[in-house]
């Protein structure tokens, strides 16, 4: 194929390739709050922005449509279920609100 070329070097880890994006996370300063969708649910759908948070999340408030995978990566986090399917027992957006602004106010990220 005229015009190609190809890398010359093994297969890539996963550490590698994220090195060679030269992507680095913000840093979450301690009362921040992220607000991040996961997708369709895959954990291979999200941002990497958004893994990198969850991996430094020491509380994770999530809802029904976050799969266990996802809530997974938050190994150290303090999870708070929110529940929010159509019909079923949730907490109320009101409720949820206070929570994420207590968490922050309490320093967590």
């Amino acid at each position: 194929m005229s015009g190609s070329t190809k890398n010359t070097g093994e297969n890539a880890t996963l550490e590698q390739a994220l090195s060679r994006l030269n992507f680095k996370p913000r840093r979450l300063d301690p009362g921040h709050v992220w607000l991040a969708g996961a997708g369709p649910g895959d954990p291979g759908c999200l941002t990497l922005e958004v893994l990198a948070a969850l991996a430094e999340a020491d509380a994770l408030v999530y809802d029904a449509l976050v799969s266990s995978d996802v809530v997974a990566v938050a190994e150290n986090a303090e999870l708070f279920f929110a529940g929010k399917r159509g019909g079923k027992p949730s907490m109320k957006q009101d409720d949820i609100t206070a929570l994420l602004v207590r968490l922050a106010r309490d320093g967590g990220q």
